[in-house]
């Protein structure tokens, strides 16, 4: 049976492709600066299993776009106000989020700080997703980003008092990041295979 036409937005189902997309890429970058910390299997059991949960998001992704066209742009003039207020918000976080990271991270450098780059950058991750959870109504958002903040305190803390090698705060640190960016993933299947399933 052919998928009919849902009610629906179309940008709703492709935002959730793009997501996928966006959580597959940060996902390896986490993955990747922890494997960067570890050595032996460690190294290639952790890009092995994020690879796959990756590559997992990326076929979602194309699938939630491809089926984007079995819906409807939004005719209603309070869901196209609506559309359009979560659009700007959303731009405007993520903006505040790429001009906050460089200058942080320019910061720490300057004052040979270098270390604590990383972590920081983790922190602002986690820091997103609580005016994210806001915008959007979204519970998961607050335990992502609790979590993230919780990982990338611990990262800080362990790197002001030594606690151990920077490389083993970092695979903690990818590890933890990455196990958050995953979760986001797959709640984003299940809310994609959720809507999907209507049009069937």
């Amino acid at each position: 049976m052919q998928p009919q036409k849902a009610h629906i937005p179309k940008i709703v189902i492709k935002s959730i492709g793009g997501g996928l997309l966006l959580m597959a890429l940060f996902t390896m970058a986490w993955a990747g600066i922890a494997s960067g910390g570890l050595t032996g299997t460690g190294h290639w059991i952790i890009l092995v299993v994020f690879g796959i949960i990756s590559i997992s998001f990326i076929i979602y992704g194309i699938k939630m776009f491809t089926l984007s066209k079995y819906f409807t742009a939004p005719t209603n003039e309070k869901d196209k106000a609506e559309g359009k207020r979560l659009s700007i918000w959303y731009g405007v976080i993520f903006g505040a989020e790429g001009i906050i990271i460089p200058i942080v991270a320019g910061i720490l450098v300057y004052f040979q700080k270098g270390n604590f780059v990383i972590p920081a950058i983790a922190m602002i991750v986690g820091l997103h997703f609580y005016p994210m959870a806001s915008i959007f109504k979204r519970t998961i958002d607050y335990y992502l980003a609790t979590w993230t903040c919780i990982v990338a305190l611990s990262a800080i803390i362990a790197t002001i008092y030594d606690i151990a090698p920077e490389a083993t705060i970092f695979a903690f640190l990818g590890i933890g990041v990455a196990i958050a960016t995953s979760c986001y993933g797959f709640y984003m299947i299940y809310v994609g295979k959720d809507m999907t399933s209507s049009a069937i």
